[in-house]
């Protein structure tokens, strides 16, 4: 299966939001359509945020990484599976929805978990990005300070999930694909994205 690449730059303004997209798929899975929950967290300002404009940012977000899924089941499990299973799947959506981090996960950390060298850094980070450059060409005229803010987003993500034990480790830890994500990853057609969760069977 394919995926429509998008390659976003945007990924600099986004976080793990990990609370947020639980939050929402709980109400989807409740039965809410979506402008009732875009009312509702803006009306008791589920996330706690000092604008509305950035509520409904952030709700926006959610919901782009929950269309990324598509997946029903996947939803249900991101509103009502333990934690860790939860954000594996939030990591999973939002591999789907920015293909940086789709080809950052498989094409490097991927890479790193075949091949066994453990060892992480920034230069892994800006090798991918010097790589990223030659297919996508706004890539190429990103400054240095974007380059940073998307390094530091990578490597959150990479730390919420525990491939990393904080930000200034530098080397990865073995991670274990969770069986409900490796369903719903296999029930997609999506097995190029199995080996950025150290699955290759």
């Amino acid at each position: 299966m394919s995926i429509k690449k998008h390659y976003s730059g945007g990924l600099t303004r986004e976080q793990f939001l990990f609370y947020e997209i639980r939050t929402i798929a709980s109400l989807l899975c409740a039965g809410s359509d979506r402008n009732e929950i875009y009312d509702k967290v803006a009306q008791e300002n589920l996330f706690q945020y000092p604008t509305e404009r950035m509520i409904r940012s952030m709700t926006n977000i959610c919901f782009k990484r929950i269309d990324a899924l598509n997946s029903q089941t996947l939803v249900e499990l991101l509103a009502d599976a333990s934690t860790s299973v939860a954000k594996q799947i939030n990591l999973y959506a939002i591999m789907r929805e920015n293909s940086i981090v789709y080809d950052f996960m498989t094409d490097v950390i991927g890479e790193k978990f075949r091949t066994q060298q453990m060892n992480f850094s920034h230069k892994d980070i800006n090798c991918f990005f010097d790589t990223l450059q030659e297919c996508y060409s706004a890539a190429a005229d990103w400054s240095e300070s974007t380059r940073a803010k998307i390094r530091q987003v990578l490597t959150r993500f990479l730390v919420e999930c525990e491939y990393l034990e904080n930000v200034r480790s530098q080397a990865l830890k073995p991670v274990f694909l969770f069986p409900e994500l490796e369903e719903g990853i296999r029930q997609l057609g999506d097995e190029s994205a199995l080996c950025a969760f150290n699955c290759f069977h």
